[in-house]
């Protein structure tokens, strides 16, 4: 069983960044790929950004590229979402993923086996 649990989240204004955090309780972190994936209110939950188990790939969706960064430390079982040039449509709960092991990184939902259980992130205008 793997744990999640993301930290970070906060209230910004619009333009800031902010850095998410994402601790695994699972001493084969590295064997599993990571994403994380967002779900403003009264929307469906939507990808972010994937990592691979290495770092070596990442994905991301369109809306966030070149503003986000995803990345790992596997000797900290810990992902990591560095959030730059934050805009009020990022407003959203963020969700840390994980994926089967040793699969690919993926963007879609169902890729992924292993929750945390969200932190808030509010950029206003």
């Amino acid at each position: 069983q793997v744990q999640l649990v993301e930290s970070g989240g906060g209230l910004v204004q619009a333009g800031a960044s902010l850095r998410l955090s994402c601790s695994a309780s699972v001493r084969t972190f590295r064997s599993y790929p990571m994403g994380w994936f967002r779900q403003a209110p009264g929307k469906e939950r939507e990808f972010v950004a994937a990592i691979s188990r290495t770092g070596g790939s990442t994905y991301y969706s369109e809306s966030v590229k070149g503003r986000f960064t995803i990345s790992r430390d596997n000797e900290k079982n810990t992902v990591y979402l560095q959030m730059n040039s934050l805009k009020p449509e990022d407003t959203a709960v963020y969700y840390c993923a994980g994926g089967r092991v040793y699969a690919p990184p993926s963007s879609r939902y169902g890729d992924y086996a292993y929750w945390g259980q969200g932190t808030q992130v509010t950029v206003s205008s």
